[in-house]
């Protein structure tokens, strides 16, 4: 008979609150099953109360870590829909920010992957290697996180000649810190043991669960949309898509490091190629009609959809992130495992709720326990209580 070990939804291995329920017999995870809904902030019906361009700096905060994939890939909607043409600058410096996005990101999981083995020194790499990435994307926008850089259009600013030399050679740094990271982790049989054979998750099961990003790649499917359907400066530019048939821990972790050194040729690649010219092409208004942007965000594809009604403001903006696919991998992932590897198994798809959040939780009689408003009240009484008692 199994028996249930709740994690969750606040543990201090999880970064954000969600609710995994596994079943176990003796150490052994027979089964599993995560229930969602925990921080869902109504972003969707947020966005139709936007104009177009508030839009791009809401759907930014759906979340700090990839907030670049769902700016660019709402403007690509909205761009869909005026059938506007994009000026090469702006294509370039559009790519360049995402993929320096996609390095900050994949050296955080790493951090966190070393946090939950309990191994520091991997931790520590990580969070200091990515500090000079999150320096650049300060220097080229403003901004570490929230960049308030993509608009539809084109980009918001530009951007100095002489911000490129310490860029190019962060990058070069970066990507020496990096083949040291790689070969580190590949090195030791500690991360071996606990990687290696690991939450397999066969190459059949990823194209069934419709699995994407890393966590496809890691299982030898070769989807990447910046190759299958190019946006930005990607089909421009010499990279490689990193596929790894392992369809273990090890393999996924392999493809995010060996990514980063893709994501290095592309930024370098771009900054040497950049044209001059416009950084955006005016868009007045959005008339009536429907448009979709896609992107491969460090996680995975990220889809946008928009309907406009022809005011300024968008009649439906729906988001779907790559957590909301990939998290359902995690059950044949870790059937069969034991429970010291579980929540490692569950982080090896790099989850983002607040990316993923559809879901509110419902009393027993079917409605909302608070609604939006009660919330907020709530939100100020605790405040100046804590106020008060400080």
């Amino acid at each position: 008979m199994s028996t249930l070990i709740p994690i969750g939804p606040f543990h201090p291995v999880l970064e954000e609150p969600e609710y995994i329920s596994l079943y176990v017999d003796g150490e052994t995870v027979e089964d599993a099953d995560i229930d969602l809904g925990r921080i869902h902030r109504g972003i969707e019906l947020l966005a139709q109360e936007k104009t177009y361009d508030q839009d791009t700096f809401l759907v930014e905060r759906i979340c700090g870590i990839c907030s670049a994939s769902h700016s660019w890939a709402a403007c690509l909607a909205m761009e869909d829909i005026v059938d506007v043409v994009i000026p090469d600058r702006a294509r370039y410096l559009r790519t360049i920010v995402h993929e320096l996005e996609r390095l900050h990101s994949h050296m955080l999981w790493v951090g966190l992957a070393g946090h939950i083995l309990g191994y520091w020194t991997v931790f520590m790499w990580g969070w200091k290697y990515r500090e000079p990435v999150l320096d650049c994307l300060e220097a080229i926008t403003g901004n570490r996180n929230n960049y308030a850089w993509y608009c539809p259009g084109g980009v918001r600013r530009d951007v100095a000649d002489e911000i490129w030399p310490g860029v190019l050679k962060a990058m070069d740094e970066f990507a020496v810190q990096t083949d040291m990271l790689l070969h580190a982790i590949l090195d030791d049989p500690v991360i071996l043991g606990r990687l290696k054979g690991v939450g397999i998750l066969t190459t059949e099961d990823a194209i069934a669960y419709g699995t994407l990003g890393p966590t496809a790649r890691g299982s030898g499917v070769p989807i990447d949309v910046r190759r299958d359907e190019p946006y930005g400066a990607y089909s421009e530019v010499d990279w490689d898509v990193m596929v790894q048939d392992g369809c273990d821990c090890l393999a996924v972790a392999a493809v995010r490091l060996l990514e980063m050194l893709e994501s290095v040729k592309i930024i370098k690649q771009c900054i040497e190629k950049l044209p001059a010219g416009p950084i955006a092409t005016e868009v007045r208004e959005i008339p009536r009609g429907e448009g979709i942007g896609h992107i491969e965000a460090p996680r995975g594809e990220t889809f946008h959809f928009i309907r406009s009604n022809g005011t300024n403001m968008p009649e439906r903006h729906k988001m779907r992130a790559p957590t909301f696919n990939n998290i359902p991998s995690f059950r044949p992932r870790v059937k069969g495992e034991s429970i010291s590897d579980a929540v490692l198994i569950f982080a090896v798809i790099d989850p983002c709720y607040s990316c993923t959040e559809r879901l509110a939780v419902l009393g027993p009689d079917g409605r909302p326990y608070m609604k939006g408003k009660d919330l907020i009240a709530l939100s100020h009484a605790k405040t100046e209580e804590l106020r008060k008692n400080s």
